[in-house]
């Protein structure tokens, strides 16, 4: 493992309509994004935690691009992100993450197809703390993994972000709540 001691992460408060999300990015590619409305110390809390020793420091214009896609994304406009991650896990998040970026857009699986899809069907657990773990809400798409009966599970940006981002990926309303007439 190399030396993460003088990593520095970059970071902005990404603003759009109603979404207030705190971004993230090294020098590699995107590494958080944050929970709805929540505080900066959601992001120092992460990064003290996985990036020890690493500076924190506000810059708009390098986060600039991977607000872009975010904002076409929240916009309807964006399926899935061309943008680079910088994303850390253990070999089994890693695949648990992958799994999760291959479900389509709009649509839904459970934990257990993400434990099949994986090959570990008795994981179902460790599939969703791996799922907790991810550090790119709505970039990795934690957010179309349902229950089993299709129920909303739990969800680090709170269920209200993942109903919004299920909605919006459905069509089924614009951001501000009025119908989407073109969906």
């Amino acid at each position: 493992m190399k030396d993460e001691s003088n990593l520095t992460i970059y970071w902005t408060l990404l603003t759009h309509k109603d979404w207030n999300i705190y971004i993230a990015a090294t020098k590699i590619g995107l590494c958080y994004v944050g929970s709805q409305d929540k505080p900066f110390e959601e992001l120092a809390s992460w990064a003290k935690k996985k990036f020890p020793g690493s500076d924190l420091i506000q810059n708009d214009e390098k986060l600039r691009v991977y607000a872009a896609e975010l904002i076409e994304y929240f916009e309807g406009n964006l399926q899935s992100f061309t943008v680079p991650f910088d994303f850390r896990g253990t070999p089994f998040q890693l695949a648990v993450w992958k799994a999760l970026c291959e479900i389509p857009y709009g649509q839904t699986q459970t934990y257990s197809d993400i434990a099949n899809i994986i090959q570990k069907p008795s994981a179902v657990r460790a599939v969703g703390t791996a799922i907790g773990a991810n550090p790119v809400l709505v970039t990795i798409p934690c957010h179309r993994v349902v229950g089993k009966d299709g129920s909303l599970t739990g969800y680090r940006g709170g269920l209200d972000m993942k109903t919004k981002l299920l909605q919006l990926e459905r069509g089924c309303v614009t951001l501000e709540g009025s119908t989407n007439r073109h969906a």
